[in-house]
């Protein structure tokens, strides 16, 4: 079993975010540190990865935006969004493909949810984790060495139409939504709790050590 140390931040500019992270993928290539699980919030910006930009896709003109070298379309973030990034040097037998790391996430959120009651599962039209039909979870990771950054958002009480009007690539606007919205009520605590519980089954790896910082 790996262990991690997992960091629990509040709220955290994107910019700041993605410089510690960087930092933090350095260290992990070079065995300075072991693997490290950030959980935080970010305020709100809307993040557009290389599939968004070649095609040509961007959020209404209120939302802030910021240009990224994970994975994936345009991702939404703000109040109410569980970010989880891990930094973490995939080498199981199980994590030889980006594929097979993204399908392991996914079901760390799917039984993660099922654990707190709520039936979720992966849907053919786009990598994440779904429930009744509407994206909850997105997945977008950037890897040097095996090392990742970035990671995967859980949107459980996000405010009314903000994430709801960001359209995904090949997907239309409405179909990313939040827990709350959905009828489920589940805080951010929980949700962080519920996670590192599940961790050791899905991943395997376990907390070794939890620190709680304040970030602006």
């Amino acid at each position: 079993m790996h262990p991690v140390q997992v960091e629990i931040h509040q709220v955290m500019k994107y910019t700041e975010a993605d410089a510690y992270m960087r930092q933090l993928q350095a260290r992990r290539i070079e065995n300075e540190i072991g693997d490290v699980l950030l959980f935080l919030e970010h305020p709100e910006i809307v993040t557009v990865g290389p599939k968004a930009r070649n095609e040509g896709l961007q959020p209404p003109k209120d939302y802030s935006i910021h240009d990224v070298d994970r994975g994936g379309g345009l991702t939404w973030h703000g109040p109410g969004q569980l970010v989880v990034y891990p930094v973490f040097l995939w080498e199981l037998d199980d994590e030889r493909s980006v594929q097979h790391i993204i399908s392991k996430i996914e079901q760390w959120v799917i039984e993660t949810l099922e654990d707190l009651g709520i039936h979720a599962s992966r849907d053919p039209r786009m990598q994440g984790v779904w429930v009744d039909g509407f994206k909850i979870c997105s997945i977008g990771l950037s890897f040097l060495r095996w090392v990742s950054r970035h990671g995967f958002t859980i949107n459980y009480n996000t405010p009314e139409g903000r994430v709801e009007s960001v359209q995904g690539c090949g997907l239309g606007a409405q179909t990313t939504t939040s827990l709350h919205k959905l009828g489920h009520n589940i805080e951010r605590t929980r949700l962080i709790e519920t996670l590192l519980k599940t961790m050791p089954d899905t991943l395997h790896r376990t907390h070794e050590s939890i620190e709680f910082l304040d970030a602006s």
